[in-house]
Formats: structure tokens, sequence, C-alpha cells
């Protein structure tokens, strides 16, 4: 059946209350009932029953499940690293080299450095990273606006790039939804990496700031500042919301080797797996497979050697399991949601649909840099990427295949175009998170890193033409 214009009201719906609302979860849920509302011929109870119905026989799908359940798996595995003293020992480490820091330029690239070190988490790294790299920082006359605009860019930009973490199984979930196949997800997926030119550039830009001592704009004046009257913030904002990271990660016994040695474990675990089932060829592997032999194996280790240091009794170790699954529970709500919308665009065949009237006044070329501009402006009206990749994936990786475009291309703009909001809005957990570690002040974080963030998607927008045109 043929459903026409009714078949981009679901989709349409969700992105505009995701935008009022500011809510995903909520925006998801109505955007799956009318969805279902319209597949039901308009039944109000039948629509209903198949909302409810259409979450649970998400789950139908292998992997779909492994994906939820490795968020679960992962959220267990990083609370565990953090409880026993994995962070703390892991960041004694870096401290203890700070006797070779001397310079602002050496603190800028410690902070760089350690920000794409703690990798598993785009909250745990502006908190460690700027926790850490704090006392460094003011010692050395170092900017709370620059110290932020570092922690912060290290942070989700990095994640997505290198996503050995909880990222693996969001972002392959989110290409599973968008019509790619499982077997194939992990291989787009890595494909879509150097096509995600937002976070690339901002990377590297944090990098030649870093090295280069070169700012420009609100930034090299907050610079200027500091180094003319040694005052770390504007004298003109408050920061009051600057709250000082005092509060250690955990009350255990500092231990580097309870998040090297898991974080160790899971990656050659999957990259074993992906050997093994690929017949000597990673790329060839089972993704979903290798993802849940990893998440498994290498919770299995910090749970041992949490017992073995003696940290936790059994019964208190398997409670400390279940907080840390507890802390993805909002992740997999919004990827359950993800998936189910997935379905219903292709049952609502709004793909085809959405295909066919931009095939007429549409370049196939210019769908790539058309999804980054739409999950730029979704992100950061929303503050979240997960939430925006989520959405987007239903909508854009569908035309992308209808259309014949490269689908690493339209994935690589999506995450990034996903990861403009969570950089550059001020209501993002991490421009918070940031701002809360480094001590600066909000206002003065989104002013300054504005232009640069501004500026990576200008040049991220050409290259999206240019490799619309040539992919």
């Amino acid at each position: 059946m043929q459903y026409g214009i009714l078949s981009i009201i679901p989709p349409l719906v969700t992105i505009v209350l995701a935008l009022v609302l500011k809510n995903v979860f909520v925006s998801l849920l109505v955007g799956i009932f009318l969805a279902c509302l319209i597949l039901a011929g308009g039944n109000v109870f039948l629509g209903l029953n198949n909302t409810f119905y259409g979450l649970v026989d998400t789950f139908a799908s292998s992997g779909n499940t492994i994906v939820i359940m490795s968020m679960f798996l992962i959220g267990a595995l990083i609370y565990l690293i953090e409880r026993s003293g994995g962070i703390e020992g892991f960041v004694d480490i870096m401290v203890k080299k700070r006797g070779i820091i001397k310079s602002k330029r050496a603190a800028n690239l410690f902070t760089w450095l350690l920000g794409i070190l703690v990798f598993t988490s785009g909250s745990l790294s502006c908190m460690v990273t700027g926790s850490v790299s704090r006392p460094l920082n003011d010692s050395l006359k170092v900017s709370h606006e620059k110290a932020a605009f570092l922690v912060h860019t290290t942070s989700t930009p990095w994640c997505v790039l290198f996503p050995l973490s909880g990222w693996l199984a969001s972002m392959t979930g989110y290409l599973v939804s968008g019509g790619v196949a499982e077997a194939d997800s992990i291989n787009t997926l890595i494909a879509s990496i150097p096509l995600n030119f937002y976070c690339i550039v901002a990377v590297l830009f944090a990098l030649f700031c870093s090295i280069s001592q070169k700012d420009f704009g609100p930034m090299k004046k907050a610079e200027q500042r500091v180094n003319e009257t040694g005052m770390l913030d504007d004298p003109n904002s408050l920061s009051d919301d600057a709250k000082e990271p005092n509060v250690p990660v955990s009350g255990a016994k500092p231990r580097a080797c309870n998040m090297l040695v898991p974080m160790a474990v899971m990656i050659v675990t999957i990259l074993a797996v992906l050997t093994v089932t690929g017949n000597g060829n990673p790329t060839q592997g089972a993704g979903m497979q290798a993802l849940l032999w990893g998440c498994m194996i290498s919770l299995l280790v910090i749970c041992v050697m949490c017992m073995v240091q003696k940290l936790y009794t059994l019964d208190q170790l398997v409670n400390e399991v279940i907080k840390g699954m507890s802390s993805m529970l909002p992740i997999a709500c919004v990827l359950l949601c993800g998936f189910t919308m997935g379905t219903l665009v292709k049952s609502l065949d709004t793909g085809n649909y959405l295909s066919s009237i931009f095939m007429q006044f549409l370049t196939p070329a210019l769908l790539p840099v058309l999804t980054f501009i739409i999950a730029m402006l979704l992100s950061f009206a929303t503050g979240t990427s997960m939430g925006t990749m989520a959405i987007m994936a239903t909508i854009a990786l569908p035309m992308a295949i209808n259309m014949g475009v490269s689908v690493p291309l339209v994935a690589g703009a999506m995450f990034g175009g996903s990861i403009f909001g969570d950089h550059a809005s001020p209501i993002s957990d991490t421009t918070i998170m940031s701002c809360a570690t480094t001590g600066c002040n909000i206002i003065d974080h989104v002013k300054t890193q504005m232009p640069y963030v501004c500026g990576f998607a200008a040049v991220s927008m050409v290259l999206y033409v240019v490799a619309g045109f040539v992919l």
C-alpha cells in the first residue's frame, strides 16, 4: 500500500517535537504512535496496540537485542572501572609526568592528549580531563575558555572517531535502524569514520591550536586577557556555575590496571572474534557477535579483578553491576524507540517517497551536505547527539540507499552533524560538564568556541558538497 504524503508525517512530527520539547524520547514515542496509527488505517485503539507491540517486536531482531544488551554491559563495565579506582589510577600515571610540563603549550598538549586517551564516554572524558588538567592549566595561566574548548573538543568528537565504547553499539544500532544490514553495520561504521569531516577537523584544529598557540576571535581575546592581567575568567562573568572538582571519582585505591586491562581485553576480544568469524579477515567478521563477546569478557575480567582485590563481596558486586547498567537506561530507551521508528518508516516506505520527491529537484550528490545541515540544526536545538542520530538515521540512510548515494558518506555526515550540537549547544551535557570541571562560565565557553565550531561546520559543508559529487 502506498501512503504518500502520510508517510512523512511521523518523522516530521518527531523532528518538530524534538525541537520544541527538547526531549527525543517523548518525540520518538509520539512519532511511533503516529506511524502505527497510519498503518492501522486511523484506528486509534489498533494504533495504540501496535505501538506497544512494535516496541516489543523490536527485540525479535537479534541484532537490536545485542546492541541494547551491549549498552547495559558497557555501562556496568565503565561504572566498575570508575568505582574500582581504575580512572584515578590512570590519572595518577598521567599526573606523575607533570614535571616535564613547564609551558602553556605543554599544558595544552597534555589536556588534548588526556582527552584523547579517555575515549570511553564523552561525559567521563570531560570529567576526567577537566578535573586533572585544571590545576596544571591554572598554574600555567591557560584561560578557562581555552581549557574548556580543549576538554570539550576531545570528548564526544573523539569518541565518535574512536568508538571502542558504548558509542560502537549505539552507532552500529543507528545504522541498522536506517536500513543497513546487520552484517554490514560494523564495516559501514568503519568506512564512515574518515568521512566524518566535522569531528576530524575539530580534533585536529584543537591539536593545531595547542601546538601553534594561535587563537582567533573571542578566544584570542581571552588568552590576551590572561596574559596581560592574569585573570583566568572574564571579570564581567559570573562563574558560580563552575563547580570545583573536589569530589574524587571513587574511594578505592587508584589502580591504573583496573582501567587498562579491561579495555585492552575488550579491544583484543573484539578483534579476535572478528578475525575468527571472518576466516582471518577482521573486516568480514561478525560485528555484532564480536561486540557482545568483547563486552561480556571485559566485564567478566573487571569483576574478577574486583573480587581478587577484595573490593566487593559477591552480593555487593552484583549490585554494582546493576547500578552500572542502570546508567545506560536512558540511552537504551532512545535506541529502542529508534529501532522501532526505523522499522515503521520502512513499512510506510518513507524513504522511497522522499526519494521520489527529492529526485525531481535535489541532486543525489547534495544529500550528504543536506543531511549534515539538518543534523546540525536538530542537535543544536536539542543538545543531544545520540537522539539526533536516532531520528536522522531513519530518514537520511534509507534515502541514501534508495538514491544510490554512498551510505558511509551520508552516515559520516549524520554522525558529524549530530556531534555539532553536542559540541556547540549550551544545553548539552558535555558543554555543562566541560565548564564545571574547568571552571569556565558556560556563556563564555559557548561565545569563545562558537566561531571555531561554526568554522568546522563550514569546512565540513564544503567537503560534503565535494565528496557528494566525487564519491
